[in-house]
């Protein structure tokens, strides 16, 4: 676990002048009321003259309390843990697309000393034989889950079909290659162009407004455009990994990557059908994720079954290849039709898509309704359907749907305006919307306008010639695009643990994830401002199912949902000081009440007259205790009145060789308006990364598929393209303020998805302004330049 430096008693001396405008700031904030409201301007004692109020620990460029543990190796990952005993496994996979297991023949792999097992269908410890102890909390409502080396049923190449043990990995790895496996083949399809003409529509993404069809025919200036997006697989600098440990009568202990640690707890346990406390799952640091680790992967499954198979520990990491067999961003093709008025207003959106999926599970998001949330239009439709393939279940990819619908959107209106001989920012003014138009609601915040202002004017978009090939830089093709950006504003139950201790030290406990995010150094500030302590005083424990119930982490709701969460139960903490405190002889706060005081400084301090405290430990000692401890669950109420959502404008630069057809970003703005920002190091990273993916997604990002095998061709990290250090030029973040009263308390939306969107359709309408080259097919290549 990510753990504070040594914790230092806080001075119960006299609360010193930061210790107490932190705490009014925090009242304040979270509406207390009292002395917060006159910080302004605070007199300093000493010079009698007006200073500039000091902050907390909340919304300050916080370096990571857990970046010394991972620069150091401190920081133990699903498959660096150190247990005795161990047995290592090498995972054997199918070579067809689809079929049957014929026959399996692993005697020479057993001759190989140091061999323990080769465990397959046929010989693997009992599993559940129903769909639904299979589905864990984020599986598809429709479809038959994977069940890993369940059968003799192939369907999809790299599927897991035996796992070979011994006492190291590369014994293991060698004997593996020795099974030999004969097939019975079927037929199958792997190309979603083939696919397509037996797609299925899906209940309708959202309801339809006026007759788009009718209305679009009668537009004055029409665009109608085909959008393709490849399938895109997840490449996290950590493989997935499960090292899990036999503690005796069935008992296990499961170290795992994975977003959500009881997601994959419960999913353990309905499968082999084992007690819920004979079963823990540990998982403090995950080395990026991003949808890849929401739904448990097949890694899990084989390590839990091998060790009650040899009842004793077992590892398994899975190859780079075999990252390629569980979930990836869909395939999509997109078609979307825009009516408009001269003026540039639009009559009528259409937004077709037909999106991949496998032929075990119908998994999907809404691709096609984002540009309800961003623009007015009297007339829509919306239709999305689904291609089955003979590949593994997709599964959510940063910016699950906007990263991709809002990429074909955004290129859509990038059309528009050429059409229309309009601005593309000009023409996002004038569609734009303050109310969700599928709903009617308005937005609880949406200071997008904003946005457009300040990307407009760091990015210099007013020099901007439009037309094409006009801008050059030497022998480079100069071009300049936007796009627009949206996101979810998520939160979701969640239940939080906070022990509070005389000393002045506090541990937090939750059983949510780190990704990667930055989550354990946001818990710590919330807790350090709720509780009135130093950031090394807070304790964060995370990433165990034993902890208080958290959800998958994901959706970017985390952030959001813990940091309220943790607000709820210093609470509850400070009452219950309060309560000790009040009975205490000739106590200063005998009339407070909870919302009168603050922790601040060690002390429970009145907000009507700071000089009244009462130290935490002297509280305690009137109590007979030295520790509080105090848990609770934080629900968000919707009120049904609002559309609650993040934002974003990006503007890019690209530079095209003329000769060449090599395309680079050289500079990238991206404004930002996601409610209240918590850390402004870690929020500045992870749009950032989100602007990264973006370039990766736009120019880079292909998973190829020989489709006479079924086979994906390109399964590494030198033959799969992601952008590196050579590509990535300079970046520049905006955050808007935005206050949000009504998504939650604390007014805070989440940051982890809104920063790649928008990023693809930026770039792509920078290419075209640059060449007068329209690419629809993503990844944008020089040898589509040159069609």
């Amino acid at each position: 676990m990510a753990r504070s430096r040594t914790p230092v008693p806080p001075d119960t001396s006299d609360i010193s002048r930061r210790d107490l405008v932190q705490g009014a700031l925090v009242a304040s904030a979270l509406g207390y009321g009292g002395l917060g409201a006159s910080l302004p301007a605070i007199a300093d004692e000493r010079t009698n003259t007006a200073s500039k109020p000091m902050t907390g620990y909340m919304g300050t460029a916080t370096s990571r309390i857990d970046g010394r543990d991972k620069v150091t190796g401190a920081a133990k990952y699903a498959g660096e843990f150190k247990v005795p005993n161990l047995a290592y496994a090498s995972i054997v996979s199918s070579t067809i697309a689809k079929g049957r297991i014929a026959s399996m023949d692993f005697s020479e792999a057993m001759k190989v000393d140091g061999v323990i097992a080769v465990l397959t269908h046929k010989n693997r410890p009992a599993m559940a034989d129903e769909d639904k102890a299979y589905k864990d909390d984020v599986a598809p409502e429709k479809g038959s889950p994977f069940r890993p080396l369940y059968g003799d049923k192939i369907m999809f190449d790299g599927q897991p079909i035996a796992i070979v043990l011994a006492e190291d990995w590369e014994t293991a790895r060698f004997a593996a290659s020795l099974v030999r496996v004969e097939y019975q083949k079927e037929s199958y399809v792997t190309d979603l162009e083939q696919a397509r003409k037996n797609a299925f529509a899906l209940e309708t993404p959202a309801k339809p407004r006026g007759d788009a069809a009718t209305v679009f025919a009668a537009a004055p200036v029409r665009h109608d455009g085909e959008y393709y997006v490849p399938i895109e697989h997840h490449n996290p600098m950590e493989l997935f990994a499960s090292t899990v440990t036999w503690d005796g009568d069935g008992k296990l202990t499961v170290y795992d990557k994975t977003q959500g640690v009881q997601n994959v707890q419960r999913y353990v346990c309905s499968i082999f059908n084992l007690k819920s406390e004979d079963v823990r799952v540990i998982s403090p640091f995950v080395g990026g994720a991003f949808g890849s680790g929401l739904r448990p992967q097949y890694q899990v499954v084989l390590a839990s079954l091998a060790a009650l198979a040899v009842k004793r520990p077992v590892r398994v990491v899975l190859t780079r290849q075999q990252m390629y067999s569980i979930g990836y961003r869909p395939a999509m093709i997109q078609r979307i039709q825009l009516g408009a008025k001269a003026d540039g207003t639009l009559d009528a959106i259409t937004h077709d898509a037909t999106t991949v999926t496998s032929q075990y599970e119908d998994f999907h998001r809404h691709e096609t309704t984002w540009s309800a949330l961003l623009y007015k239009s009297a007339a829509a439709k919306y239709e999305h359907k689904l291609a089955r393939l003979d590949l593994p279940t997709s599964c959510d990819m940063r910016g699950p749907s906007a990263t991709t619908g809002v990429y074909a959107l955004e290129s859509a209106m990038d059309e528009l305006a050429v059409a229309l001989k309009l601005d593309p920012l000009e023409l996002r003014l004038r569609c734009y919307s303050d109310r969700d138009q599928t709903t009617g609601l308005p937005f609880s915040s949406k200071n997008l306008r904003e946005c457009y202002r300040q990307g407009a004017e760091a990015f210099g978009w007013s020099k901007r010639n439009p037309e094409p090939r006009s801008m050059r830089d030497g022998s480079d093709l100069v071009g300049w695009g936007m796009a627009s950006g949206i996101w979810e504003a998520l939160q979701v139950p969640i239940t939080v643990r906070v022990a509070l201790t005389a000393n002045g030290h506090a541990q937090v406990s939750c059983a949510t994830s780190d990704i990667g995010t930055g989550t354990y150094t946001i818990m710590a500030q919330v807790a350090a401002d709720m509780l009135g302590l130093p950031l090394e005083s807070i304790d964060i424990k995370l990433g165990d199912s034993t902890l208080p119930q958290s959800p998958v982490e994901g959706g970017s709701w985390i952030a959001a949902s813990v940091s309220n969460g943790i607000v709820t139960t210093c609470d509850a903490v400070r009452e219950e000081l309060l309560k000790f405190a009040k009975k205490m002889p000739n106590s200063p706060l005998a009339a407070a009440t909870a919302k009168d005081v603050i922790l601040s400084g060690g002390k429970l301090v009145s907000l009507k007259d700071p000089s009244r405290s009462v130290s935490i430990a002297d509280a305690m000692r009137q109590g007979g205790i030295d520790r509080i401890e105090q848990e609770k669950h934080t629900t968000f109420k919707n009120d049904g009145k609002h559309a609650h959502n993040t934002h974003s404008a990006i503007f890019a630069e690209v530079k095209v060789d003329e000769q060449m057809g090599v395309i680079r970003v050289t500079r990238i703005v991206s404004a930002v308006a996601a409610g209240r920002i918590m850390n402004a190091k870690t929020a500045h990273s992870q749009v950032m990364g989100g602007v990264v993916w973006g370039m990766g997604v736009a120019l880079h990002e292909e998973t190829l598929i020989d489709h006479n095998f079924g086979r994906i061709m390109n399964a590494n990290i030198a033959e799969y393209h992601v952008p590196v250090n050579a590509d990535v030029h300079d970046i520049k973040v905006i955050f808007v303020d935005e206050q949000d009263d009504i998504v939650n308390p604390m007014g805070i939306k989440g940051l982890g998805e809104i920063g790649i969107v928008g990023v693809p359709a930026a770039i792509a309408n920078a290419i075209y302004h640059a060449t007068g080259k329209r690419v629809r097919d993503l990844p944008i290549t020089l040898d589509k330049l040159r069609r």
